[in-house]
């Protein structure tokens, strides 16, 4: 196995000059730092992390949270995370809280003493005692896709609102005229701003009222049982607007048992843009969000407060697009 010396004998440099390369620290000759860069390459050089660490009180590891892997959601934006931070020299610890407050402390806990450079989080389980004790240790900090509504940490989420206004005005448009909403559960944020987006559009019909409004968790199961509880309460249904794509996945089993024809007795939209959305028969319509895009940000922006380059606290909303398939097509 090579080390930082076979490099720097094989550069022709000090050794001094290769930790700087490696450190990216001090001022060092572009035709130099090719040269160690080649070296590094030629002889398949892999720098010692703990030492790397040791020196500049670094361990080059950040931490992600999020409330679950089974969502094919997440496991898109932990890859954008993870692609940012190796380009960057960087190891992602992924943690998987199961939607649990209990699990989410004891994460927060245990990375704290652990010396990771930072965390990005995304949970409705934070509240924020849990950032201001960060915030005290002094660990940077990106919150992403699940927010605290009133907070002062750099965040990634999307136009929640203007999604779930644009999903329910395209089920108004191909024809919808009893319009039921699935909702995540309470304490989810983003779940809340989407709900708000579709009474905004339904709160002044004659026939609306929050009996047209059910709420789920954000998996398949969920929203099948809801789905089927709506279809009881209100007959008539003709549109739902689910608050994520595999919610409307279970709507959609929920219909197809009920005996409801796609699209032109039941529309359907959903919420997220994940891959297996456009993969069941029909297709369902969905709210894309820029998935990989914000865990690229959510890590970009970690890096700069890392690297001490940015500590000013930005909120990011990003755009929404309305992404038609066949669940919607009459």
């Amino acid at each position: 196995m090579a080390t930082i010396r076979d490099v720097a004998k094989k550069a022709g440099v000090s050794v001094a000059t290769v930790s700087r390369v490696i450190n990216k620290k001090g001022k060092i000759r572009k035709e130099t730092e090719e040269i160690v860069l080649q070296a590094i390459k030629d002889l398949s050089y892999t720098p010692n992390m703990v030492a790397r660490g040791l020196s500049n009180r670094r361990s080059y590891a950040v931490a992600l949270i999020v409330p679950t892997i089974t969502n094919p959601f997440f496991p898109e934006m932990a890859r954008a995370v993870e692609d940012i931070a190796r380009d960057n020299g960087y190891n992602v610890l992924l943690c998987n809280t199961d939607d649990r407050r209990d699990r989410l402390i004891d994460y927060i806990n245990s990375l704290s003493s652990q010396y990771v450079d930072g965390m990005i989080i995304s949970s409705h389980n934070i509240v924020k005692e849990d950032l201001q004790k960060l915030d005290r240790l002094g660990i940077p900090l990106v919150m992403m896709d699940r927010v605290l509504d009133d907070h002062d940490f750099t965040s990634i989420t999307v136009q929640n609102r203007e999604g779930g206004r644009k999903a329910t005005q395209h089920l108004v448009d191909v024809g919808c005229t009893r319009i039921a909403h699935i909702s995540g559960l309470e304490d989810e944020l983003n779940a809340t701003h989407r709900m708000w987006g579709y009474r905004d559009i339904v709160s002044d019909k004659s026939w609306f009222d929050p009996s047209w409004i059910g709420k789920a968790e954000f998996s398949v199961k969920s929203g099948y049982q809801v789905a089927k509880e709506l279809f009881v309460r209100h007959p008539d249904i003709d549109g739902i607007f689910c608050s994520n794509d595999l919610i409307a996945i279970g709507a959609l089993k929920a219909a197809y048992e009920w005996g409801k024809k796609i699209p032109n007795e039941l529309a359907i939209v959903g919420f997220d843009g994940i891959d297996m959305s456009g993969l069941t028969v029909p297709g369902i319509t969905t709210i894309q969000q820029p998935t990989y895009h914000m865990g690229e940000l959510a890590m970009e922006e970690l890096l700069k407060q890392i690297e001490g380059q940015n500590n000013e606290p930005k909120k990011y909303e990003l755009d929404v697009e309305l992404v038609l398939r066949e669940s919607t097509m009459r």
